[in-house]
Parts: C-alpha cells; sequence; structure tokens
C-alpha cells in the first residue's frame, strides 16, 4: 500500500503479427505462465461499478484512516478509463505467495517477532512489475497495441477486478480468495488496446464462513466485506505514522509488519498449491527474528536487514516502534532493557514506545520511580503523555 506510480509503466511498439484474437489469447496464457505467473484472466473496462459504489462509501465514511492517497482523485479508480481513457481489455495475473508452513504459529513465540508472510522475502513490487513488462513486451511485439503495466500502486482496483478477470473473488475479509491459491495471490495487471476475449467472472463461494471475521484480533471488520482499515493491524503497523492507539496495543502481539490472521483463517487456504516459486521464498532471518536482536538496529542495520525487502518503507522509527509494542506484550522481564535503553533514543516516536513496553513489563514501584526521573528531562508533549497515561 506504500508508493503511488512505482509499479507503473507505459510500453509502447507497432506489433508485427495481428492474431486471431482466441489464439493470441492462448498464447498469451502459455507466455504468462513460462513467466511464473500462476494464473491469468481478462476482463474489460465497466465490470466493476459495484466494487466502485462500495469503495467510494468506504472513503465517505473515512475506514481509509490517513492514507490519503487512497481518497485522492477516486474517479481513476472506479472504472479503469478513468485512469487510461484507451483501456479495451484488463489483464489480471497473480502469483502464489503460499507459505510453507503455519503463519500464525509464530504468534505462541512472544519474545519473537512475526513479519506477515508477503514481507518475508524480497519486495513482490519488484518481482512481479518485472514479470509483468516481460509479458506486456511480449504482447506489443506479438500483436499491435499499446499497453500500461500496474502492480499495487497506481488507481488500480486490483480485487474487483481479479474478480471479474475470474482468478477468485473478494472474501468476507476483504481480499481475493481463489478456489485454487486460497488466499495467497500477489495481484499485477496489464491495461491494453487490444479486444481480447473475457474470461467468466468467478461467484462468492465463502458461504455461511466467517471464519476470517471471527479471528480478527481488534474487530476490524464491522460487516462482511466490509473493513475498517483504522483498526487494521496490516494498517496500524504499516501505513500509521503515529503511535499505536492505547486501545489496540494489547491486540497486536507479537506482530511487529502487517498481520496475517484473516488470510490464514480461510478455509480455501487447504486446496492451495503447496510450494512457493524459488524467488518468493521467504528469508530465514525473517521468519522468526528475536525481539532483542531487533531492539538494536540502528538505521544503517536497519536497512541492511530488510534490503529489497518492504519493510524497509516504513523507516527504522515505525519499525522500533512496533518491535517495543511486542516488547511490551512479550511478558519477558528481560527485555525491558532493550526498552529502557531506548527510552534515550533520538525518535518521540520511540522513546513513546519504549516507555509504554516497560509500562508492562517492570513492577509498578519501578516504573514510577522512572516516570518521575524521565519526566524532569522530557520535553516532548507525546512521550510525556505516553508517561502519565500508562497504566
Amino acid at each position: 500500500m506504500a508508493g503511488r506510480r512505482a509499479g507503473v509503466a507505459d510500453l509502447r511498439g507497432p506489433g508485427f503479427l495481428n492474431s486471431d484474437p482466441t489464439e493470441l489469447k492462448a498464447a498469451l496464457t502459455r507466455e504468462a505462465r513460462a513467466l511464473g505467473f500462476d494464473c491469468i484472466g481478462i476482463t474489460m473496462p465497466g465490470t466493476i461499478e459495484s466494487a466502485g459504489k462500495y469503495f467510494l462509501e468506504f472513503i465517505a465514511s473515512g475506514g481509509h484512516g490517513d492514507m490519503d492517497w487512497l481518497a485522492a482523485q477516486p474517479e481513476r479508480r472506479v472504472d479503469p478509463r478513468g485512469l487510461w481513457a484507451d483501456v479495451r481489455s484488463v489483464i489480471m495475473l497473480g502469483v502464489n505467495y503460499g507459505p510453507d508452513q503455519d503463519p500464525l504459529a509464530i504468534l505462541e513465540q512472544r519474545a519473537r517477532a512475526a513479519i506477515s508472510v508477503y514481507a518475508q522475502g524480497d519486495d513482490y513490487h519488484d518481482l512481479i512489475k518485472k514479470r509483468l513488462k516481460a509479458l506486456a513486451r511480449w504482447l506489443v511485439a506479438t500483436a499491435p497495441s499499446d499497453v500500461k503495466v500496474f502492480v499495487d500502486t497506481a488507481a488500480v482496483m486490483e480485487k474487483p477486478l481479479a474478480q471479474t478477470a475470474g482468478l477468485g473473488w473478494q472474501g468476507k475479509h476483504t481480499n481475493l480468495v481463489s478456489r485454487e491459491f486460497g488466499s495467497w495471490l500477489f495481484l499485477g495487471a496489464i491495461y491494453t488496446t487490444l479486444e481480447l476475449p473475457r474470461d467468466a467472472a468467478e461467484i462468492d463461494h465463502c458461504g455461511s464462513c466467517q471464519a476470517c471475521l471471527d479471528i480478527c484480533p481488534t474487530a476490524a471488520f464491522p460487516a462482511p466485506y466490509k473493513l475498517d482499515a483504522r483498526r487494521c493491524i496490516s494498517y496500524l503497523t504499516i501505513e500509521n505514522k503515529g503511535p499505536i492507539p492505547h486501545e489496540f496495543r494489547k491486540a497486536v502481539g507479537n506482530r511487529i509488519y502487517g498481520c496475517d490472521d484473516c488470510l490464514a483463517a480461510c478455509p480455501w487456504n487447504k486446496f492451495a498449491r503447496e510450494g512457493r516459486e524459488a524467488k518468493l521464498a521467504a528469508r530465514s532471518e525473517l521468519r522468526a527474528p528475536g525481539l532483542a536482536e531487533l531492539a538494536r538496529l540502528d538505521d544503517a542495520a536497519f536497512r541492511a536487514l530488510f534490503t529489497k525487502s518492504p519493510v524497509k518503507r516504513i523507516g527504522r522509527d515505525r519499525f522500533l516502534r512496533n518491535v517495543l509494542i511486542a516488547i511490551g506484550n512479550s511478558g519477558e522481564a528481560a527485555l525491558a532493557e532493550e526498552a529502557r535503553r531506548l527510552l534515550e533514543d533520538a525518535s518521540p516516536l520511540v522513546r513513546g514506545a519504549a516507555v509504554w513496553a516497560l509500562g508492562q513489563l517492570l513492577g509498578r514501584e519501578e516504573f514510577e520511580a522512572m516516570k518521575v526521573a524521565a519526566l524532569d528531562h522530557e520535553r516532548d508533549d507525546s512521550v510525556r503523555e505516553e508517561w502519565q497515561t500508562v497504566a
């Protein structure tokens, strides 16, 4: 959800073959699979009116929180032609990133950090964009056309388009669900001026199941198919730039970047194909890193550890804010020393989170003594408020 235009590319070329649309589509599918895409479907503009209506209601309700980029020029999102008037077909593609182990098991290891499955490897924006561009170049060379390439960073409603292209359906957790890959698909889109045969839209297969809603730690779903991002742990730990609201801190647990609970609870995951393409594999050092080690990262070490990772985009200060909330939830008294050291950090965001962590791990008498000393020299109002409100 970070970065607005990095995933967009214009590719133009004369092409050399006026292929039969059906044959062209079959060749396109073969090429997509050869490039590492696990699924492909084709839809057209004008197919996501209902999703566009819901999106406008979502923005009007304020459910997008501080993600102001979502609310900017909403008319460009509700129909592909709002972004590019010449588009005639939308090619939707998916890459399976299903985990090779239970992503919720780490939640029981309270002294270790839970990083969302999608962020345990290299940044998918870069990986998928390379494949999309390669496929787009092939298409331009095969049939005269203009194309635009998008991967999660422009004004494109990928999930509704993926549903109308037959890749899956938007589940009650608002994410795409596939009968073949469960809730674990990265999506990308190619807009083209070609008229290509359309695929049938997928229908909703959620039925009466609401496992994804029931498992949400912060009750971020006011109703099935509706999300209040302001309550979502993924939003709170990634998009939110300020302190994590007190009411959600306990529920965050040891999740330091994102949350997989609603995705992992989906029963359709049992049908997902096992294994992941090698370049999407998780890095061993990001599967279950220790909170103590993460708390000691300075800016250079943070950047080194998360090179090519989406985690790097939130910056060291927000990252340590998340780590300190997890430390406060760990119940490990030994980790209080890490929080105590970060009381001297240059960032008020980090210092405030350290105060909260110490309030959870220290005895009341020791904490109150530290508060008296700290308030003598702390000048940042937000940190002073943390000292005053921690209970």
